[in-house]
């Protein structure tokens, strides 16, 4: 079997360039005992690998030069010496940015694709991005039904299943999103009550239109000036969300601090930083709480498929730069 693997060799300045990365193949041995060779279909394109390039302290170490890029993937046994991967078993993990790995199991959770609409649910709702959504929505927000739940990157892979929680959970949602279609798509689509279009409106003003009384939830996931604002508008009691910063990643200058973070005091409100990790032992919870969710059409998953391992680079700076909609992957197989 031919499969290649992408390694990180120079660590980004500014935008990742493609020379950044090198496609190298992959060594294919013999299997020995517990062992299974898994065929990876695709690859999540996440942020967060933004800041796993760099060597900032972060909740994982930095990817060493010269290592397979770390990425979550999902794909498929096509060889097996472990009775409990046999072939054709779906698995879903950390896979890196290869097309191919050897794996003795551990790390990785079996998937029943014929379940799914498709693989990438695995990836979306059902992976690493809709237990953000869930598990910062419900355990950091503490949302209640009622409550005005506002949403940053609301057309993005997160943010998108945070607009649909927050419907189904029965909160009135201002997403915020960038340009015409993705606003449309966050209102007619996703259902939120009103949407805020950060490249064409003043944000402070709308937040002020949309939330007379004040915003209860803000999950945030991009930080800078829409945070900023976000927090001159929280209502009493407000709980912060902070789940990324997607407007920084590409900085080459420090982040900008926030001057309105005071009003955290005359709210009494509370900012708290999450990560989902811290939650993995809840995995079953949450999907068994959005699997009817997803049959009832209440929640919904839009994938936006970039092809070619070669491509990683541009499918990750079509996510950094917003020009994604929905869930970023990158289609292997």
């Amino acid at each position: 079997m031919l499969a290649s693997a992408l390694h990180l060799v120079v660590r980004p300045v500014g935008e990742p360039k493609d020379s950044d990365f090198e496609l190298r193949p992959i060594a294919h041995g013999a299997l020995v005992d517990e062992q299974a060779r898994v065929r990876v279909h695709y690859v999540s394109v996440d942020p967060a690998m933004r800041i796993w390039m760099t060597e900032q302290k972060s909740y994982w170490p930095p990817v060493a030069l010269d290592e397979i890029m770390r990425a979550g993937g999902i794909g498929e046994v096509i060889e097996s010496k472990n009775a409990r991967l046999p072939v054709g078993t779906w698995v879903s993990g950390m896979t890196g940015v290869a097309e191919a790995l050897v794996t003795d199991g551990r790390g990785l959770r079996t998937f029943d694709v014929s379940a799914l609409p498709d693989p990438t649910y695995a990836l979306h709702i059902f992976g690493a991005t809709g237990l953000t959504a869930y598990f910062g929505l419900k355990e950091i927000g503490m949302v209640k039904a009622g409550e005005t739940v506002v949403v940053s990157a609301a057309a993005g892979a997160v943010g998108s299943t945070v607009v649909q929680l927050a419907k189904a959970w029965g909160c009135r949602v201002i997403g915020i999103a960038g340009g015409p279609d993705k606003c449309a798509y966050v209102h007619q689509n996703l259902g939120a009550d009103e949407v805020i279009d950060y490249k064409n409106e003043n944000v402070a003003e709308a937040l002020s239109r949309h939330c007379p009384r004040g915003i209860d939830v803000y999950f945030d996931n991009v930080g800078g000036q829409i945070l900023d604002a976000a927090l001159r508008h929280l209502g009493l009691r407000a709980r912060v969300v902070v789940c990324g910063g997607i407007s920084e990643y590409n900085a080459t200058v420090d982040a900008q601090g926030l001057k309105n973070y005071l009003s955290l005091i005359s709210a009494r409100a509370r900012m708290e930083g999450f990560v989902v990790i811290d939650y993995l032992h809840r995995i079953e919870e949450a999907i068994a709480a959005m699997a009817p969710l997803l049959r009832s059409g209440q929640l919904k998953s839009k994938i936006d498929v970039v092809s070619g391992i070669a491509n990683f680079p541009e499918a990750l700076r079509r996510l950094l730069a917003g020009r994604n909609q929905g869930k970023q992957v990158l289609k292997l197989v």
